[in-house]
């Protein structure tokens, strides 16, 4: 399996540690690589920023229009309905990075997965399966999709869960992000769980909250 596109943005000296980014359905790793500044992260925390691109599939729900995506979303409801084998292929397309990275000598558990909406997804499926220990695991306006069917390592028992979620989003409900809080925390984990007043976006008290987070995961 080859490797994803992506956008690599590099810290001013050697990198200590990194953080992988999935964007959300029909974006693609431009979407959030100009937040990047806007964390306002020591310069000595050297983090290596990745944004990989999804590959481009035919939607069921935007009637079969190919754009980047993750995996097909067949039908939308409270459990949203997807294709699981793609997204489990998308998840091993992430982990394929994650390995790159401790190739590259990051050590595990100095890197974090984040991701928005359907990159979230995906980085549930990854960082929760993953058997190395994470730094940290960041989910934005998204959704567990494999929480009745995950196989969780328990190499990342203890990783730490930080999600965001807007009281006004119509595209992925706040009551997701509150669903997957929920199962969690009845699976064992450490669950942060933030809201803020906005759509399907992120916002600058957000962009602040995780500046704090990534702080401390990778102290």
């Amino acid at each position: 399996m080859s490797l994803l596109p992506c956008i690599v943005k590099e810290p001013k000296t050697a990198a200590t540690a990194a953080v992988i980014w999935l964007h959300g359905l029909g974006a693609d790793g431009n979407d959030f690589a100009p937040i990047i500044p806007q964390l306002n992260l020591p310069a000595t925390m050297a983090v290596r920023f990745i944004f990989p691109n999804a590959p481009s599939i035919p939607i069921t729900i935007n009637g079969g229009s190919v754009m980047p995506a993750w995996y097909d979303i067949t039908a939308i409801d409270i459990e949203r309905k997807v294709d699981m084998s793609q997204l489990t292929e998308s998840s091993e397309k992430i982990r394929l990075l994650i390995d790159r990275e401790t190739d590259r000598g990051i050590p595990s558990d100095r890197i974090v997965l984040a991701g928005f909406s359907q990159g979230g997804a995906v980085s549930y499926q990854t960082a929760l399966t993953y058997i190395q220990p994470l730094a940290g695991l960041l989910c934005l306006s998204t959704y567990f999709a494999t929480k009745d069917s995950i196989t969780p390592n328990s190499a990342n028992k203890q990783i730490p869960i930080k999600i965001c979620h807007g009281t006004q989003d119509p595209m992925v409900s706040v009551q997701q992000g509150k669903l997957a809080s929920q199962r969690l925390t009845e699976m064992g984990y450490a669950v942060d769980y933030s809201e803020y007043p906005m759509d399907h976006a992120v916002c600058l008290e957000e962009i602040v909250e995780i500046s704090r987070w990534l702080q401390q995961v990778l102290a």
